[in-house]
């Protein structure tokens, strides 16, 4: 099978949101907030991350979404998250995703995936799931590391065995543990990827390579100059951004993701507000905060 070559998994990407309307996708508004945020100097865009609901999303759904932000986002490359736990269904989504991507969308570089949910396996069925579908894709993958939604935390151990398989690239570290971020970029051989907004400066700062932050989909010039002085080795300007946008980002996940994201873009009018159950819309006490700290920014 031949293997795209994917730009650097570097700088900011951001994971976009799947706005709805009466019900269906709205694709009309993901298409203009994906050429909107295409010209902020984002790294590229995740499509069916956690941020877009994807499980609430059908397989066509999600394919649709890929397709309308293709069309939106000029150069910017694009990563398409992949969940599931069964093993050969999974397999043969990627293999239909490296498909599209060598015919219909050439932008697709590359493929984000999690552990399987609800399973809990040990760390040898962790590497062999992923070892797996990394043979059965011709796109590259980030390694999802996000214990608190799927029950398994893949160890520093495990992650550095991944490491050596030519098809895994990066890590979008969610694992809440310092000393295993830290890890992985001395090593060095896995682009980790911030994805924990509240954790960017310091993955960023100690040498990771970017970040996946939903929260760029607000003030995305900040964010964008932000993860640029970092890389720069500018911590005076980093410091200044980081402070300013630390209250916004507080706020944006102070009720579940992404429910107060679509909230402020409700607000400029990107889109409705609209979710899909069982995500509800924010309070009241949050949305006003949230309008304050947007027009403070």
């Amino acid at each position: 099978m031949a293997t795209i070559t994917p730009p650097p998994f570097r700088g900011l990407w951001v994971p976009l949101v799947t706005p709805f309307r009466k019900g269906a996708v709205d694709h009309q508004s993901l298409g203009a907030l994906t050429r909107s945020l295409a010209q902020t100097g984002i790294a590229g865009f995740v499509i069916c991350g956690s941020t877009g609901e994807p499980a609430a999303l059908d397989e066509d759904e999600q394919l649709a979404c890929l397709n309308t932000v293709a069309r939106h986002a000029g150069d910017r490359p694009l990563v398409m998250g992949v969940s599931g736990y069964h093993l050969d269904a999974v397999s043969e989504r990627v293999r239909r995703l490296t498909a599209l991507a060598a015919s219909d969308v050439p932008s697709l570089c590359g493929l984000l995936v999690p552990a399987p949910h609800y399973v809990r396996p040990s760390q040898d069925g962790l590497r062999l799931w992923f070892e797996t579908l990394a043979d059965a894709s011709g796109l590259p993958l980030i390694v999802y590391d996000i214990p608190y939604r799927t029950g398994a935390v893949i160890a520093r151990e495990t992650l550095l065995a991944l490491a050596a398989h030519a098809n895994i690239h990066a890590v979008k570290d969610c694992g809440g543990d310092a000393g295993k971020t830290l890890a992985l970029i001395r090593d060095g051989r896995l682009a980790v990827l911030s994805g924990e907004d509240l954790q960017m400066f310091n993955t960023l700062a100690q040498g990771g390579a970017g970040a996946i932050a939903a929260s760029a989909h607000l003030h995305t010039d900040r964010f964008v100059a932000l993860v640029n002085a970092l890389e720069q080795g500018d911590l005076a300007s980093a410091r200044a951004v980081w402070r300013a946008v630390v209250p916004l980002i507080e706020g944006l996940f102070a009720e579940p993701n992404p429910a107060p994201i679509k909230a402020l873009l409700a607000r400029r009018g990107w889109m409705t507000p609209e979710l899909r159950m069982p995500l509800t819309g924010i309070s009241p006490t949050l949305q006003e905060r949230l309008s304050a700290m947007d027009s403070a920014l």
